[in-house]
This record gives structure tokens, sequence and C-alpha cells, in this order.
């Protein structure tokens, strides 16, 4: 009995001190310590020679050293996990042959427990490997990197190339211990002749301590279904390491400016190392959450750059706004229709037909501002401008429509544009995309807008909607200097998906509802 009731005793203790921390907001949510780095890598001076494994591992060795110490000063803040950029070893633009010599041998298997640092001649051609394991080990933390990779094939694969192997853009994470526990072949690849598509898109989880399991992928994929959202979708992955060469592209797909909207849309963590050649416009890493980034982004400098940062770990539990709305439209399509009320929250849009394109007010005008069409992108973007202090907006393409209400600050002698595009698009990747953007133009011209720009002034209140046929919507909210900020308020209405912001923190650079049509690509 008394056995009995000192066990009560402590549990009615136990219960009470839990609901002590409850109530006084004293539970501590488990948090984590991540680092991602931005190199610079040492580039092979003429990578299309021919050259033997000896000098490519020398010039490899090279960028593993800067690695190396990179690893050391992360753990030394108490990193647990660190992220390489994708192409950060051996560099880029080689061709198949002239990759051969930079290319290690990593298994492909799930079954295949190794450790490379301690088991050094299991393999052939992976000295690249060993050296990373061995780090991971030494320094007790996980380790995310990406490098080139081969794997043999017989002929009787149909898919096996004419040279007898498989060369394949690969991520590996070798795990504290310095254990391989998991590669990913990067499925999309943008313009990399060296390498070979998978057959079949991987989706590779590992499992930490500290944080639970993590999905990846690399570079180009982020704009794609498979197997990034799909990776998402199946496996219910919230923390997400992304190695990847980001050729920055304003103003909708800067590297910082659309891993955020990556993280925002499907309420994930995102831990992105980007590659770091202003000459090339290669720049911009960070560690992202929903509703907080920690990035680099720098055209001006070299060098390279390691963020670490503390951020929660978010619960398999959380729903995004994207599976709270796959409920969504099939098929349906809707018509342009008229702006009838001045707030977003309590917006009806007219069904009396389609209103003619670029239809607007701004008041203290009885004019309408002009319609007018410019390149974005290297898309073909419909647009009208913003002249007056405040207004309403509309602008319509194909089958979207786009709706704006906005009030300056202060009028600046900065032409701002509310652009829309609802299309195929076809250079430097072909896939479709559906976007409402508010922008500003490189000058006073028309003809500026759509080029990029990097810094502004103008801060405004606004409030941004279409009628997007897919759920699959990316909010960006991009400011002056390339600097993040956060929208007050997103997310569908009546079904039209709205963001709004009261007041930007610095000059605003673009607003958008970049959307993803995947089924039509």
């Amino acid at each position: 009995f008394m056995a009995y009731s000192m066990v009560e005793l402590c549990w009615k203790l136990a219960v009470c001190f839990f609901c002590y921390r409850v109530v006084s907001g004293r539970v501590k949510e488990a948090r984590y310590v991540a680092a991602v780095y931005e190199h610079e890598s040492i580039l092979s001076p003429n990578p299309a020679a021919l050259v033997d494994r000896r000098s490519a591992l020398e010039l490899m060795g090279r960028n593993l050293d800067i690695y190396e110490q990179q690893v050391v000063a992360a753990a030394g803040q108490g990193a647990q996990i660190i992220v390489f950029p994708e192409d950060g070893i051996h560099g880029f633009n080689f061709t198949r042959r002239s990759i051969y010599p930079y290319l290690d041998f990593v298994p492909h298997s799930d079954s295949v427990k190794w450790n490379p640092c301690r088991e050094k001649y299991l393999f052939n051609d992976t000295e690249v490997l060993q050296r990373l394991s061995c780090m991971a080990l030494n320094n007790k933390i996980f380790l995310v990197a990406n490098l080139g990779t081969k794997q043999p094939c017989e002929h009787t694969d149909p898919r096996c190339p004419r040279d007898g192997r498989y060369q394949f853009n690969t991520n590996v994470v070798l795990d504290d211990a310095g254990v391989l526990v998991a590669t990913y072949r990067k499925h999309n690849l943008y313009f990399e002749y060296a390498f070979d598509t998978p057959p079949e898109p991987d989706y590779k989880l590992f499992d930490t301590p500290f944080a639970g399991k993590f999905g990846m992928f690399t570079c180009f994929d982020i704009l794609f279904f498979e197997p990034a959202v799909n990776l998402i979708r199946q496996f219910n992955v919230k923390q997400i390491v992304y190695p990847t060469a980001w050729m920055n592209q304003l103003p909708l797909l800067s590297a910082v400016e659309f891993q955020q909207a990556f993280a925002t849309a499907f309420s994930v963590n995102i831990l992105a190392a980007n590659i770091h050649h202003p000459t090339l416009g290669m720049t911009g890493s960070g560690i992202y959450t929903p509703v907080q980034s920690f990035i680099y982004h720098n055209m001006e400098s070299h060098g390279g750059k390691l963020i670490v940062a503390e951020i929660p770990v978010i619960s398999t539990d959380y729903k995004t706004d994207l599976e709270h709305n796959e409920r969504f439209r099939g098929d349906v399509h809707h018509s342009c229709n008229a702006i009838t009320s001045t707030s977003v929250d309590g917006q009806v849009c007219s069904t009396e037909g389609r209103e003619a394109p670029g239809k607007a007010s701004e008041e203290g005008n009885e004019w309408l501002p002009p319609i007018f069409y410019a390149e974005m992108m290297y898309d073909n973007f419909t647009f009208v401008p913003l002249w007056a202090e405040k207004g309403e907006l509309q602008v319509c393409a194909n089958t979207l429509c786009c709706y704006l209400k906005y009030k300056r600050d202060v009028v600046t002698d900065e032409l701002y544009a509310l652009g829309v595009f609802d299309g195929l698009h076809t250079v430097n990747g072909i896939y479709y995309v559906q976007a409402c953007a508010l922008v500003k133009c490189g000058g006073l011209s028309f003809s500026t807008c759509g080029q990029e720009v990097t810094d502004a002034t103008a801060r405004i209140d606004f409030q941004l909607w279409g009628n997007m046929s897919t759920p699959y919507i990316f909010p960006l909210l991009l400011t002056s200097g390339i600097t993040l900020d956060f929208a007050d308020h997103m997310g569908w209405k009546n079904d039209h998906y709205f963001l709004s912001k009261n007041r930007t923190t610095h000059g605003l650079l673009t607003a958008a509802l970049y959307g993803r049509w995947y089924e039509k690509d």
C-alpha cells in the first residue's frame, strides 16, 4: 500500500509540474542547431580537359580542406548537422568524359551499412567519401554534401549508357559516427550533360536523434512535383536539406526568395546551401522556418560564409495551407471578376462575366491606367501600372485574374506595376506557371518592368489576391537589398489565394503569388 501511495504521489506531482510548465508557458519546444556553408569552390581552369584521377583528387582535396575547416567551426558552435552546396567539391561545366576522374563510387542501396572512414578499402574510388565520413566522425556531426558518383551497368539494362556506366549528381548523408545513411540522385538536371537522370525519382529520408526524419533534393528539383513535392506529401517530411548551385533571377526566382517561399508554402524547415560565384549570379543560402529566416546573399565580395542557427523542430502533426486546401478545384476555372470590396477578408467577387483586362480604379483618377505587355522571367506578362498614392487594380490573362489594393507610405519617383502570367514557361526549363506579381520596374518606362532590380525605397501596404487554379502557391516577398519580409496574412478565401502586408519593412521589390500548375507541365 505504501509503495502504491508513493507511486501515486509521484505521478500526481509529475502531472502538476507538467501542468505548471504548460500554464506558465515554460514547456520547452524541441530545437536543434543547424549549419549551412555557402562555398566559393576552387574550379578547374578547363573543365572540358581530360585529367587523371590523381589530378582530380588534388583539386577536390583543396575544396575538401575548406569543408573540413567549416565542419570544425560549425561543430564548435554546437551545430548538429551541416549542409554543403551542389557542385562544391568538383565544380561544373564538365563533359561526360572529362568529369569521370572526379567521380566516386557510392553504393546506392539502403541494405549496405558502411562507414567509409573506418572501412576505407571496402570499395574502390571512394577517397572523397572517405574524407567526408571522417569529418562527420571526428566532429560528431551529421554531414550533407554533393558529389559526382558512378555506377556500372550491364548492356542488358535498356537504359545503360553506351560507356557502360551511370553518372549521377548525388547528395550523400553521413551520420555523426561517419556512417553513410542516405544517398540521393538528382532528378531534374539543369543542362548537366555530364550526368544521367535516375530511372525513377529517389525519395530519400534519413533519421536524426535531434529532429527526426529529414528529406532531401537538389537545386532545380525545387521547381517540380517530382520528387520534391511528392516526397513531402507521401512521407510527411518537415525538415529538408537542400544543396544547390542556383543562379539568381530576379524578380521572382532569386535563391533566398524562393527558398523562403517553399518553406512557408509547405510549413517545413529548409537547410539550403548555395555555391558562391557572384560573377555567375550564384549566391543565396539560408536556414529557413515557415516564419523566420537566417540568410546570406552577397553579390559583391568573395569567399564562403558559414550560417549557424538554432531552430524549432516542426511536428509532423502540423498541417500546411496546401494540405488544408487540396480538396481543391479540380478542373474548375473562374473567369475574371470585378473588385467589389476594398477588403480581402470581406471581398466577394461578382460573377457577371469576364471584365476587360486591366480594369482598375485609383483614387483621385477618373481614368483607368493602361494595360501594357513586357517580358519578365522570359515570359510575356500583362501589366497595369501603379500611378496613384493608393488604389485598386485588376489585370487578367487566360483564366487568371490578379487583384491589388494598395497604399504607398510616401509617393516616390519609382514605377511599380501589377503583372499576371498564366502559361507554359519554356526558357531554361519547361513548366507551367500562374503568377500574380507586384514588382518595382527598372526605370520609369513600361519597358523596364520585369527587369532585375535590387534596391527600392517605397514602402507599400498591400492586399494581393488571385483566382489561382492550383493549390501550389509560393508567396514571395522580397525587399530592398535582397532581404526578406513576411506577410501579415495569407491563405485561401472564396476560392482566391491572398497575401497582405501592412507596410513592408524595407522598400518593396517583389510581392507575388507564384503558382506552379504541375499537371500542365
